[in-house]
């Protein structure tokens, strides 16, 4: 059978178009649009190609305005031990978050690290507690929180001057 150019180009389109619908996540057993987006967000959870970490954004607001990061969430007692040991590079929006239920004081050292870090110490009102800026590659020296700590962020060193961050400030994750 020929058929002419024109009838065939709509055909194809034609079945194009429902396979197209055919295949998005509602058709394809969710039952509303709720269920859509869930799987889509699902789909965008990323992972840190190094350390095989969920990254999160996690957002700074300072006196200046709010900055976006995206951090690599270390969550088991075994990833909050490691944290960034051995890494060599980090971005200036990168960084890595130790949330801490319940809240305790907490202390951390920089065995092992190759890059310096900002150690920020959040409260659990998601406040600022203090900061450690610029701690020095292998230093062993203990660099503790001032209270009970929710969360602790490391950002590259030098990272939260240039924003402006200090204790007060809101960190959210």
């Amino acid at each position: 059978m020929n058929m002419p150019k024109t009838l065939w180009n709509r055909a194809a389109s034609l079945a194009l178009l429902i396979a197209a619908v055919g295949c998005s996540p509602l058709a394809a057993g969710s039952t509303s649009a709720a269920g859509a987006a869930a799987t889509a967000s699902a789909a965008q959870l990323a992972v840190h190609p190094v350390s095989g970490l969920t990254v999160v954004p996690l957002t700074v607001t300072t006196a200046s305005g709010a900055y976006a990061f995206k951090v690599e969430v270390a969550a088991t007692p075994g990833e909050q031990e490691r944290g960034l040991m051995f890494r060599q590079v980090m971005g200036a929006d990168e960084g890595m978050i130790f949330p801490m239920n319940p809240p305790r004081p907490a202390a951390f050292w920089m065995k092992n690290t190759v890059i310096p870090l900002d150690i920020i110490f959040i409260g659990a009102d998601h406040k600022v507690l203090n900061v450690a800026a610029n701690a020095v590659p292998y230093d062993l020296s203990p660099l503790p929180s001032d209270g009970a700590a929710a969360g602790v962020l490391e950002l590259i060193g030098g990272r939260a001057a240039q924003i402006g961050l200090k204790p007060g400030d809101t960190v959210n994750w």
